[in-house]
C-alpha cells in the first residue's frame, strides 16, 4: 500500500469490532437500516469535506472561492472516494461481514463505486468518533494526497474561466456550432465563442464540449486573460 493511505488504514484496522461491523454492513444485509453503514456515511461525508476544505484552503493560497470549491468537489467526489476505498481494500473487507449473501450479489456490491465511496465515508466517521477530528485529519489528507495533486495539475476549465472573467464586466459568452465533420462514428465539431457579437475563438474537437473548450481558450487569449492556475 502507498504511504498516503497507510495511516488511515491503520486507524480503520484498529477500530473496535462493533464499529467495524457497522462500517462493513450494507443496508440490504442489516435487520435495521440504522445498523448499516448509512448513518455513519452521513457523518463521514462532513468529516471528509472539512478535512479536504482545510487542506485546499491552506495549499492554494491564491485560489478564488470558486476555484477552491471546484478543487474540493473533485477531491471528495464519489469517483475519488471509491478510488481511495479500493486502495484501502475496503471492498474486499465487505466479504468478511456479508454473511450468507449470494456470490453474484456480493461481487456486484463490493465493486460498486457508490458502495465503496459510502463505506469509505462510514469508516471516516467511525475513526472520527473514536479519535476526534484533529487526530485523524492528517491521515485523511494523506490518503487523498494524490487526488489533491491531480486537482492542482489537471486541465484548466477554459469555459468556466471565460464565463467568470466576462461576468466581472457584465458580459456573457455564447457558443455556436459552425460545422460537424466526418461520419457518425468519427465526428469532429467546430464551435465558435462569441462575446458581444464578436467571434473571439474557434475550436475543433471530437465532442462539442471539447470544441467549445478550445474556442473558450482562444477567446481568453483574445481578451488578454491568463487562465487561473491552481
Amino acid at each position: 500500500m502507498a504511504a498516503g493511505p497507510r495511516e488511515l488504514a491503520r486507524l480503520i484496522d484498529a477500530l473496535p469490532r462493533e464499529r467495524l461491523e457497522q462500517v462493513f454492513t450494507h443496508a440490504s444485509w442489516a435487520d435495521d437500516r440504522s445498523s448499516s453503514y448509512e448513518r455513519l456515511e452521513f457523518l463521514g461525508d462532513s468529516v471528509l469535506e472539512l478535512a479536504i476544505a482545510r487542506a485546499v484552503f491552506d495549499r492554494f493560497g491564491e485560489a478564488s472561492e470558486g476555484r477552491l470549491a471546484k478543487i474540493r468537489a473533485h477531491v471528495v467526489s464519489r469517483q475519488s472516494c471509491a478510488a481511495v476505498a479500493k486502495e484501502l481494500g475496503l471492498g474486499d473487507r465487505l466479504l468478511d461481514y456479508a454473511g450468507e449473501i449470494p456470490a453474484d450479489e456480493l461481487k456486484r456490491i463490493s465493486r460498486s463505486r457508490n458502495v465503496l465511496a459510502a463505506v469509505l465515508e462510514a469508516a471516516l466517521a467511525a475513526v472520527y468518533l473514536e479519535h476526534g477530528f484533529e487526530r485523524i485529519e492528517p491521515a485523511i489528507v494523506d490518503a487523498f494526497g494524490d487526488n489533491i495533486e491531480f486537482a492542482r495539475s489537471s486541465h484548466v476549465d477554459y469555459k468556466t474561466e471565460l464565463q467568470e472573467a466576462l461576468a466581472r464586466s457584465g458580459r456573457q459568452v455564447h457558443y455556436t456550432v459552425l460545422e460537424v465533420e466526418g461520419p457518425p462514428h468519427d465526428r469532429r465539431f467546430v464551435c465558435a465563442a462569441h462575446v458581444a457579437g464578436a467571434q473571439l475563438g474557434i475550436g475543433r474537437g471530437s465532442t462539442k464540449k471539447a470544441a467549445e473548450q478550445e474556442a473558450a481558450r482562444q477567446a481568453l487569449e483574445a481578451l488578454g486573460v491568463e487562465p487561473e492556475q491552481f
